[in-house]
């Protein structure tokens, strides 16, 4: 068994590799090939209540921006469950005249942060329009201008499930492997949502993720994995490969299948979503060797703070958004 010693020795080396590597990816002038996501929940929070604060004012501040500078002066590990004092600070010197770029003046490896949380989290919170009413006094839908989180949770609202943190854990199917995802058990039929506005890139059948569907951003940087959907009845009849969706569209429904060569079939032992976030900062990067898949548990915790309500419509058995909602382009 190692000593004390030797496991903090070894702790240290890790960590010392991490900001090695970190720092070889914020100096290059090529695209980033490794990054880790482990923004706490508590974290992305604050930063977003000061996005949404001080927005339209003359203290705009963008809450992926303070992430960042929050990651670069804890060195990439953020206090667990708690605020980020280093951000609370960069906001108050913020509002007292300070500029944004000369806090990060001298932190190496905030240009690197900014890119990789960016490509995580952009798009997440902006600007956004929704439907209030289907007509107004002429005749026309009244639609309200909102600012604020976009995004929506993976499963539709009211549905139970349970999850915890089993990114890494291993798999044994076809090969050994590790879970690049993360999973949502719940009940088969539950309805599956789009996180934001994208593509559909893949519509069918896996061996390993059975009926699944897979979703890119429209900035492309984005992967969304959605997989083992329910048999016989996997899609949302208005899902189609090529096709656009919105943030809250019903995309599909949880189920069983995958782990077979053969179509609809259940060889899932448990009902669930397998839900992964790959990241994409070269074209090379989505089906070759230097793939980035991110940790997603504590960003779904985080957008569990906004759930599409779903109601069934009965001719076409499927189930449909209760609210319409259309993000606004970012400038």
């Amino acid at each position: 068994m190692p000593t004390r010693k030797r496991i903090v020795t070894m702790a240290i080396a890790i960590w010392i590799f991490h900001l090695l590597a970190l720092r070889v990816s914020a100096e290059s002038s090529d695209h980033i090939r490794w990054m880790e996501f482990d923004v706490p929940v508590a974290v992305m929070s604050q930063a977003m209540d000061y996005d949404v604060k001080y927005y339209g004012t003359d203290t705009s501040i963008y809450w992926v921006d303070l992430i960042a500078y929050g990651a670069a002066r804890h060195w990439g590990k953020f206090p667990r469950d708690r605020r980020c004092a280093h951000i609370d600070s960069a906001v108050e010197k913020i509002t007292e005249g300070q500029n944004f770029e000369d806090l990060t003046e001298g932190l190496k490896l905030f240009p690197f942060y900014r890119e990789a949380y960016g490509a995580v989290l952009s798009g997440m919170v902006g600007e956004y329009e929704q439907k209030i009413s289907s007509a107004d006094d002429s005749g026309g839908e009244v639609w309200e201008r909102r600012y604020g989180l976009r995004a929506f949770f993976p499963l539709a609202r009211g549905y139970n499930y349970s999850h915890f943190d089993d990114f890494g854990a291993r798999r044994s199917y076809g090969y050994s492997r590790p879970h690049l995802g993360h999973d949502f058990m719940s009940n088969v039929g539950t309805p599956i949502i789009a996180v934001e506005d994208g593509y559909v890139e893949a519509l069918g059948w896996n061996r390993y993720g059975g009926w699944r569907v897979g979703v890119r951003s429209v900035d492309r940087q984005r992967y969304y994995y959605y997989a083992h959907l329910r048999r016989d009845h996997p899609f949302h009849k208005t899902v189609s490969e090529g096709g656009f969706v919105r943030a809250g569209d019903v995309l599909g429904y949880v189920g069983m299948t995958g782990y077979s060569r053969k179509e609809n079939v259940n060889n899932i032992s448990v009902p669930h979503l397998h839900f992964g976030l790959q990241i994409i900062f070269d074209e090379s990067q989505k089906d070759g060797n230097n793939q980035i898949w991110v940790d997603v548990y504590d960003l779904v915790r985080f957008l569990s703070k906004n759930k599409m309500p779903v109601r069934r419509n009965e001719q076409t058995r499927d189930f449909e958004r209760t609210f319409e909602t259309n993000s606004i382009a970012n400038d």
